[in-house]
């Protein structure tokens, strides 16, 4: 049987345009997760960990802590991360994970 940490691991040894799962990322002393991509998305975003804001993909990874951020209603970083452990355990108790 497969545990939360794992699927997690397992998802990162992938690309990160073939992630399905968010990962936190460092730079300049600025965490962030970034939100995969949905198969419509021109680029995934990236949350600060913390705080409610967001930037693009692609100006995370030129500027890192320098990029453009932008404030989001209700989603930072630690609450993606939260919603998809949650949804990932709730798979798990399904039986989904073996």
């Amino acid at each position: 049987m497969m545990n939360i940490d794992a699927i997690f691991t397992a998802d990162r040894e992938r690309p990160p345009h073939e992630r399905s799962l968010p990962w936190s990322e460092t730079k300049d002393c600025v965490t962030v997760v970034i939100e995969p991509k949905p198969h419509w998305a021109r680029d995934m975003r990236a949350f600060r960990s913390d705080v409610r804001e967001y930037c693009a993909y692609a100006d995370w990874t030129v500027n890192g802590g320098r990029a453009r951020f932008f404030g989001h209603i209700d989603t930072s970083g630690d609450d993606l991360m939260r919603r998809a452990r949650a949804l990932i355990a709730s798979e798990i108790a399904d039986g989904h994970w073996k």
